[in-house]
């Protein structure tokens, strides 16, 4: 080991890797298929130790936005875990739990000794595939998630006939009483204690051979290729008159097997990659070339080495995997993703999978915007306006949250710290959480200027929301306003004029007064919100150069917490920032460099980090935050966050924290590439978003702007910083666009 020493530690990793496997990496066929590929040359392992399955940690993620599977890649068994984002118990007096839908196994007697394996999942086209071979004989295997056909679609091929014999069968994760047989399909329909109904259904399509059954599986022999088509669902209606439950998922997905079963797989693949490349190739990112080293890594070993050395290859592939997982977990007429996206092995999954909103489910739509996918926010936006009435309710009847008169609250609603998609909301009260909720509805409209969403939907929730706010601030003898008994997650008192709870209320009153000029509309109480936004209590410097986490000077230097609620106002605020108030953003550096990274800090606690270093243009700490992720401490082996356990938000935030690096639009202007790290020498982005309704694209070299364009959807002026350079671009008509170069 002491020649190993001198030599690079990309090249360590290579030669222990080779040691120390069985699939070496001459053994390996196309070693990269392209940098947006997660790859791997085994299979996710079942069970550790006697212990349940890695599913969360080591298996492939498909999603259709509703629904999903989890691909472990065996061969001669192979399973994958399937998932109905709807699929809750609990109600609007219970919590209750995300749960997994069922297991499909599939087994082929005879695969036990593959070689020659590869596991990969391809971002370009959101396309999995396991590869192996069997006595000289080559089989591959491709998954797809379709959005357009509602179905998961699994295509077995091998490179000799007959090559496919095997049975295949699905386990209920509820007990379902009743797994029939169809044809050559399968159901498993049930009913959850709460009533809601689901349904998972498969059909198989052979080419050659024969398929039959026996009990509740299908037998499948001689068979040149195997087409198989999964749909699921459940009787989940955002219809709060109806208790949330439609009518039974049965009949939709029959219609969606036999619809399925009329195209060829050809037809389905092609529809499918259409849809999601619509969404997926509007951003496109350079961070620079990988070292052939580095390329030759499987994924799991390689995001190790990324932790250390610079990989920027696999640093735009982490920003482009936070972009896959969300169009694969939130599409329109779904749900929000959730703490797992829409992923889930479990039925006790940890923190319940559910939403929790004192930063967690935030931090999963912070990308939306930003990343070019402002449609995957749309469920966001439907669960909340779904779930207002029993909000409102529980609030009414709630005595710690009466009005600062002692009266019940009438207008508006507040949110404990996690909620379900039936009304409920658990645990500790946060009360800001409802401003924070607001945030980005606004951002939505502030990215995107649509002005009829802002005032069909945003507007009414953001002023009750105020009106809440005008009902329950605290008056203190000088007339600076407080949020009373507040809070600054997940640590410290309840008190008064917590920081964390004072920069969102501010938040939510600057973004209401923009609404109103916006709109035309409310101007009175536009200007009466406005008062009350310059009475709050404001951030504060404390005695050791800090942002003020409380009201009161009692900071802890030695408080190395995980989350830093008290630079909200620095990211996703707006209320500090470098240009604006660059005192407060030098204080807000100082509370950030005190936080320190060794102790208590999680994934999605770098990747908030990442972002706040990067709205401070302090570029180095920001990505030295950015390769913390991939720490063996902070992220699993097929590069989901993990808390641990695995939870998906800082994949999220990690995006939305690169996306700050390149490109940043809070202060009124357009600022390029505000934190830059050194290591991040040439490169280029293509179709980043900025406010006001504006696309960029960029390319630098030797860390210094090149040329960017500039896009505008909506024919308004904007102006543009790049260091000390700034640019006023009045003359962009609706549609087009303005080359600068520098």
């Amino acid at each position: 080991m002491n020649i190993l020493k001198s030599l690079p530690l990309l090249i360590i990793c290579a030669v222990m890797y080779k040691i120390g496997d069985s699939q070496t990496l001459a053994k390996n066929p196309a070693i990269s298929s392209g940098n947006l590929t997660l790859w791997y040359d085994q299979p996710a392992k079942m069970k550790v130790e006697g212990k349940d399955s890695t599913a969360m940690n080591e298996t492939l993620p498909i999603g259709t936005g509703r629904i999903g599977s989890l691909i472990f890649g065996g061969t001669a068994s192979e399973r994958l875990v399937l998932n109905d984002q709807s699929l809750w118990t609990g109600d609007e007096k219970n919590e209750g739990s995300y749960q997994a839908l069922a297991n499909l196994f599939i087994n082929l007697p005879g695969h036990e000794n593959a070689v020659n394996y590869r596991r990969d999942l391809d971002l370009s086209n959101a396309t999995a595939h396991v590869n192996y071979s069997v006595n000289g004989i080559k089989y591959s295997r491709e998954y797809i998630a379709s959005n357009p056909a509602q179905l998961i679609v699994l295509r077995f091929t091998a490179s000799k006939p007959g090559g496919y014999s095997g049975s295949m069968n699905l386990n209920d994760m509820h007990g379902a009483k009743t797994i029939s047989v169809l044809g050559q399909g399968l159901t498993s329909p049930g009913t959850l204690p709460n009533g809601l109904k689901y349904e998972t259904r498969l059909k198989v399509l052979n080419v050659g051979g024969s398929v039959s059954s026996t009990g509740n599986k299908l037998i499948f022999k001689g068979c040149n290729s195997l087409t198989i088509l999964i749909s699921a669902g459940t009787n989940y209606s955002f219809d709060q008159k109806k208790n949330y439950h439609g009518q039974a998922p049965g009949e939709k997905l029959k219609q969606e097997i036999n619809a399925g079963a009329e195209k060829s797989y050809a037809m389905l693949r092609g529809e499918h990659i259409k849809d999601y490349q619509s969404l997926f190739n509007r951003m496109q990112l350079n961070l620079g070339k990988s070292s052939s080293e580095q390329q030759a890594m499987p994924t799991n070993i390689r995001k190790r080495v990324a932790a250390i050395n610079t990989d920027p290859e696999m640093e735009a592939l982490l920003f482009q995997y936070g972009r896959y997982l969300l169009i694969s977990c939130s599409r329109p007429g779904g749900l929000p993703a959730n703490l797992q996206g829409l992923w889930n092995d479990s039925n006790d999954a940890a923190w319940r999978s559910d939403y929790h909103d004192n930063i967690n489910l935030e931090m999963n739509y912070w990308p939306s915007e930003p990343a070019n996918l402002a449609s995957c926010s749309i469920p966001l936006f439907d669960l909340i306006q779904s779930q207002l009435v029993p909000w409102r309710k529980a609030t009414a009847v709630a005595p710690e949250l009466n009005t600062i008169s002692g009266h019940p609250t009438s207008r508006g609603f507040a949110l404990r710290t996690s909620h379900n998609i039936f009304g409920h909301t658990d645990w500790k009260w946060d009360k800001t959480a409802n401003a924070w909720y607001c945030q980005l509805l606004w951002e939505h409209y502030a990215f995107g200027q649509e002005k009829d969403y802002l005032k069909r939907i945003a507007y009414p929730i953001m002023k009750e929301t105020c009106e809440f706010w005008e009902d329950h601030l605290k008056a203190l003898a000088d007339g600076t306003f407080v949020v009373p008994d507040g809070w600054s997650p997940e640590h410290g008192p309840m008190e008064d004029g917590v920081s964390y709870n004072q920069q969102i209320v501010w938040d939510l009153f600057n973004n209401y007064v923009d609404a109103t000029s916006a709109l035309g509309i409310d101007e009175s109480y536009g200007k009466k919100i406005a008062d009350m936004r310059d009475r709050l209590l404001s951030p504060k410097i404390g005695k050791w150069g800090q942002l003020q986490e409380w009201m009161e000077d009692k900071d802890d230097p030695n408080d190395h917490h995980r989350h830093t609620s008290n630079l909200f106002a620095v990211f996703p605020g707006r209320q500090v920032s470098v240009v604006k108030t660059p005192a407060l953003a030098r204080a807000a550096k100082v509370s950030l460099d005190a936080r320190d990274t060794s102790q208590d800090t999680r994934e999605w606690s770098f990747a908030w980090r990442t972002a706040l270093y990067a709205r401070l243009h302090h570029a180095e700490n920001s990505h030295a935050m950015l390769k913390q992720f991939f720490k063996d401490r902070n992220s699993c082996e097929n590069l989901f966050g993990l808390h641990p356990p695995m939870q998906m938000d800082g994949n999220f935030g990690m995006t939305a924290g690169i996306a700050e690096m390149l490109v940043q639009s809070h202060e009124g202007e357009i600022n390029l590439l505000p934190a830059l790290p050194s290591d991040w020498k040439s490169g280029s982005v293509v179709g980043i978003r900025a406010r006001g309704g504006f696309t960029v694209d960029l390319s630098w070299a030797n860390n210094r702007l090149i040329a960017a364009t500039i896009y505008n959807v909506n024919g308004s002026a904007c102006i543009v910083r790049y260091g000390d350079t700034v640019i006023t671009l009045n003359g962009i008509k609706k549609g087009k666009s303005k080359q600068l170069t520098f």
